[in-house]
């Protein structure tokens, strides 16, 4: 349909920081019209779709996927990702290149990019490595890497530990405008941690890692990026010891944002309980201060980005003892609906949560997504945010079902998905 309007929806808008009530018109697959409900609605479209009040709201942009193309098709293909994305309102997946092999050169980007456009009914942007194999000792050819496609460059969870590497990176990446994203931690420290350092962590005996190592590889990091004035993006900032510092680099004019994932602002390390592997987590979970301090971050914006953090992992390696167990948990599905969680507990706004899922992330990759606004993508999610659900892991439409909300109460389901105006998911698709 070249003519979509979407009638008696509730609109969230992060651009604008409303949600109200209205319509909204898609033509040639672009947002071309929004309006109050009380006003004039325009009658020449060739389908209406009654949203009977729902929530309709840009696309979400889930910056840092992992797909499992090349190496590991078993955990997760482009089109099971696609098939789970399109299910859980994400509209454009940002890949990391943890892949294997990492995606450090053009070849396996241009192999990627292919296969994501055949397969996947959702956007899919790709991350290139930022040194070869992901080992932190060259950096890569970022000036190739991005003509063959690549938004943004990362090591995904491997720290650059050599200080001399990752500063030329940083200068090489800030002549071509690219866009760096870190993992902050401090590599020494951090080194075999399976949880977070505190009374829970002794008492479960489990290897640990004090809060502080992210506090330290963030400070490493922002110096790096005052001596360069690159363009950078953590990840994952997940402790209260590392709020501080970042506030501090945005003071100070540098070109900083961060992330977090939705399971670290929805659990903490007690979650844990009898070594349960599915709160395996890279970092791992935090406590309950760090939790809420994150939260607080979000809302205030000092953190930008709310992402999944999607890591499949197979049954074989999430079944071992905690120590050794895979890290990482699955998303697409979830990010939604868990982030929900923090609505209802009345945290964070509609708008607010989705200027973090779906408008700073589109921003920060140079993205036209995230907006309601007339030209905008008409890149959608219809959803009603109170449908009460128990979620089966056995469900979900991932290949790996490694989640740590199996079994959990949600409210939040998903009715329509589209993709420049196209229903990629719910009755139409």
């Amino acid at each position: 349909m070249s003519t979509i309007l979407f009638e008696n929806a509730r609109l969230i808008d992060p651009e604008a920081g409303t949600d109200t009530a209205g319509w909204l018109l898609v033509e040639n697959g672009a947002v071309t019209g929004t309006g109050a409900a009380k006003g004039p609605v325009p009658v020449a479209a060739e389908a209406r779709i009654d949203c009977r009040g729902k929530c309709l709201a840009p696309g979400i942009v889930d910056l840092g996927v992992k797909i499992g193309e090349p190496g590991e098709r078993h955990k997760e293909s482009f089109r099971s990702a696609g098939l789970a994305a399109a299910a859980g309102g994400v509209t454009t997946i940002v890949t990391r290149p943890d892949t294997q092999p990492p995606l450090d050169n053009p070849e396996s980007l241009e192999f990627v990019v292919r296969r994501a456009a055949e397969a996947a009914p959702v956007h899919v942007r790709p991350m290139a490595a930022l040194t070869k194999g992901r080992e932190g000792r060259e950096m890569t050819e970022i000036g190739f890497l991005m003509d063959t496609g690549a938004i943004a460059f990362t090591d995904a969870d491997r720290v650059v530990a050599d200080t001399k590497v990752l500063s030329r990176a940083l200068t090489y990446a800030r002549g071509l405008g690219a866009l760096v994203i870190g993992h902050p931690q401090e590599p020494g420290l951090s080194r075999g941690a399976a949880a977070t350092s505190g009374k829970f962590a002794s008492l479960k005996g489990l290897p640990a890692v004090s809060p502080m190592a992210e506090r330290m590889g963030l400070d490493r990091d922002i110096a790096l990026l005052e001596m360069t004035g690159a363009r950078y993006h953590a990840d994952q900032i997940t402790t209260a010891r590392a709020l501080p510092a970042l506030e501090r680099a945005r003071n100070n004019g540098l070109d900083i944002t961060a992330g977090v994932s939705v399971h670290h602002l929805t659990l903490n390390d007690l979650d844990v309980a009898d070594y349960r592997t599915f709160f395996k987590l890279t970092p791992p979970l935090r406590s309950e201060d760090d939790r809420v301090a994150a939260v607080e971050a979000l809302r205030t914006g000092l953190i930008d980005v709310l992402c999944s953090w999607h890591t499949p992992q197979d049954e074989e390696s999430k079944r071992l003892p905690f120590e050794e167990a895979a890290a990482g948990a699955v998303g697409l599905e979830t990010l939604l609906p868990a982030a929900l969680r923090l609505h209802h507990a009345g945290a964070l706004t509609l708008p607010e949560l989705f200027r973090a899922m779906a408008l700073n992330p589109a921003r920060r990759l140079g993205l036209e997504a995230g907006r309601l606004a007339p030209g905008a993508p008409a890149d959608l999610v219809l959803f009603d945010p109170d449908a009460p659900f128990v979620l089966d892991r056995w469900k979900l439409r991932s290949k790996s079902k490694n989640t740590p909300f199996d079994g959990a109460r949600l409210q939040g389901r998903v009715i329509g998905t589209w993709v420049g105006g196209r229903r990629v998911h719910g009755t139409d698709a």
